[in-house]
């Protein structure tokens, strides 16, 4: 995601405001243009050769500025929407928002397969020599994951169990070896499923040496990459996991978002705690404490869920597309900063 500025310089303009210059004076401006902003001079570089105080060199290059002799465009890769981005970085208080433009035809789809290429780049900024990466489970962060092709040396740590034992192969298990393998780092997956019956069967296996050994990376993971599901069939990993009437009992709390198994209301509160007890999964108040956690979210049907769980100031940077972006800039009230990290439970 690397951005440019592109610079022309003319010595000739057709506005009318530059007509008022004359031949020579448009010459020297266009020269002392070409040396600040393509040759990288300084002003009093310019103005010693060509003879005049550095306050002239300035006055000529915002002059040429106004009169149009010289233009500057920055562009960013036709995918991503700049505007956007930096718009809603600063609505939701991120670190960083990366907003992609998705295909027409795929704009009410969830997690277009774009954005995982978008934050496989993403992370390759972020992480830094020496890191832990932790990943939970989602089809966002395996794209993202079968996109990466560099990340500097560090450990990758699995942060969920897997939406099922049987698939591991095929879904986080894979997305923490290839990212380990890119990185040339160590893994430490976690072969659990997601969901367990009950809390003693859940707590059972937290205790088994492969498990144990990788919850205790998650106090050292330093960047996290996660998915975000609404509350819908298909949406949702966790939703999708439970019984009808499992799924009937948290809709009464009003659950709005999963992310990596915790359930959040539409304000950003945590629900349905009990769920938790049953999962293989990074606990929120560590997460909290994680310095970098990027969510991979989009499309208009995780909209919702998308703010919902930004106001829990558990995501500091998203990655994300157009057509979500659209409804998270108009979004109920202007959410609180993510990156103070408060619980919104004020547990």
């Amino acid at each position: 995601m690397n951005s440019s500025e592109e610079i022309a310089v003319s010595g000739m303009s057709t506005g009318r405001s530059a007509m008022r210059m004359g031949p020579a004076e448009l010459v020297q401006a266009a020269a002392m243009a070409r040396r600040f902003y393509l040759e990288g001079k300084s002003k009093i570089q310019i103005a010693e050769e060509f003879g005049v105080s550095r306050f002239k060199v300035a006055r000529v290059l915002e002059t040429a500025l106004e009169r149009d002799l010289v233009r500057i465009e920055i562009r960013v890769p036709a995918e991503l929407d700049a505007e956007r981005s930096d718009a809603l970085r600063a609505r939701y208080g991120l670190r960083h928002a990366v907003v992609v433009e998705s295909p027409a035809e795929a704009q009410e789809s969830p997690d277009p397969e774009n954005l995982g290429e978008v934050a496989a780049d993403l992370l390759g900024e972020l992480v830094n020599e020496g890191d832990v990466l932790g990943l939970a489970w989602g089809r966002s962060t395996i794209h993202m994951a079968a996109a990466l092709d560099r990340l500097p040396p560090c450990t990758v740590v699995q942060l969920t169990g897997v939406y099922d034992a049987g698939t591991a192969e095929r879904g986080s298990v894979e997305a923490v070896r290839r990212a380990a393998q890119v990185s040339g780092g160590d893994a430490h997956p976690i072969y659990a499923p997601m969901l367990l019956p009950d809390a003693a069967t859940a707590a059972a296996l937290r205790s088994q040496t492969g498990i144990a050994r990788a919850f205790e990376y998650f106090d050292k993971v330093t960047v996290a990459c996660v998915s975000i599901g609404s509350w819908e069939a298909g949406i949702s990993t966790v939703h999708d996991m439970l019984t009808e009437e499992e799924r009937a009992h948290y809709a009464t709390l009003g659950v709005a978002a999963e992310m990596s198994a915790h359930l959040f209301d539409a304000e950003g509160r945590r629900v349905g705690r009990d769920l938790g007890e049953r999962c293989i999964t990074v606990e929120t108040d560590r997460l909290r404490r994680i310095p970098e956690v990027v969510a991979i979210a989009g499309g208009r049907r995780k909209a919702a869920a998308i703010d919902a769980v930004l106001r829990s100031g558990l995501v500091t940077s998203l990655v994300t597309d157009t057509s979500a972006a659209d409804y998270l800039m108009t979004a109920g009230t202007t959410p609180r900063p993510a990156l103070n990290r408060e619980d919104p439970d004020g547990i």
